[in-house]
């Protein structure tokens, strides 16, 4: 299981070993005794620098995430514009061709606010080969009577067909492209080292105070992980604009 995919599951087991981090630091200290005052005062450095990093990197991550997110709902707004579009140049095809292929777009249409609204990855599996047998009769469905009749007034209904299919390659490579695996790691190591770096400074003898530091370091996480993505988190890319093309294309 990814837990990059599942937000929740991510958020308390970074707790737990944030916690734990912090809590190895304090047996730590205590083993090793006090410092001198010019130890301290190096300690004291090296933890600010390892704070920086992290808090840096923290936000260059939720910038990433941010990033993508906006990508993904301009993407949305895309293929609901191509769609639409393609549904009027189609009538520029014969009678019979037109009903066929707008036919096809309505139910073209309905597979992509499937593929935005499913959690399940054997339900998506499924959604991206009915969708790629749809597009082949997209495809044939212009292809034809455009081979037949190879006029430039046919012609714009390919070139609006092929946006219609690039803008879906478009929006499947913006949901495959998260936040790496290498800068999640480093994020990791930084925050083991900056909690430890914390448990060994601590000083008070209130047990729950050793809470904070990893809660608010695994909230930022989690923040970062929801963002981005795409399907299991709670900041999803709602398809509103292909809902509402849509249900005008269902109106009478």
């Amino acid at each position: 299981m990814n837990l990059m995919n599942r937000p929740i599951v991510f958020f308390i087991c970074a707790l737990i070993v944030l916690w734990l981090s912090t809590r190895a630091g304090v047996i730590l200290s205590r083993r090793k005794g006090e410092l001198d005052e010019r130890s301290w005062q190096d300690f004291d450095l090296l933890m600010t620098a390892t704070s920086t990093l992290l808090g840096l990197i923290i936000g260059f991550s939720f910038s990433m995430a941010i990033s993508r997110y906006d990508q993904r709902k301009n993407l949305e707004e895309e293929e609901a514009n191509a769609i639409g579009t393609e549904n009027l140049r189609v009538e520029l095809l014969p009678a019979a061709d037109t009903a066929k292929a707008k036919q096809l777009l309505v139910h073209y249409l309905d597979e992509r606010i499937r593929f935005y609204t499913s959690r399940s990855e054997n339900d998506i599996r499924q959604i991206n080969a009915e969708t790629t047998q749809t597009q082949a009769q997209l495809w044939s469905a212009v292809r034809t009577p455009a081979s037949a009749q190879p006029t430039a007034v046919t012609s714009v209904a390919v070139i609006g067909m092929n946006d219609v299919l690039n803008s879906q390659g478009y929006t499947q490579a913006a949901w495959w492209n998260r936040i790496p695996l290498e800068a999640w790691a480093l994020l990791g190591l930084l925050a083991i080292c900056n909690n430890m770096q914390a448990g060994y400074r601590f000083r008070t003898k209130n047990r729950y105070l050793l809470i904070a530091l990893p809660l608010i370091i695994s909230v930022s996480f989690l923040l970062i992980a929801d963002i981005d993505s795409p399907r299991s988190g709670i900041v999803r890319v709602r398809p509103i604009n292909l809902v509402s093309l849509s249900d005008s294309l269902h109106q009478p």
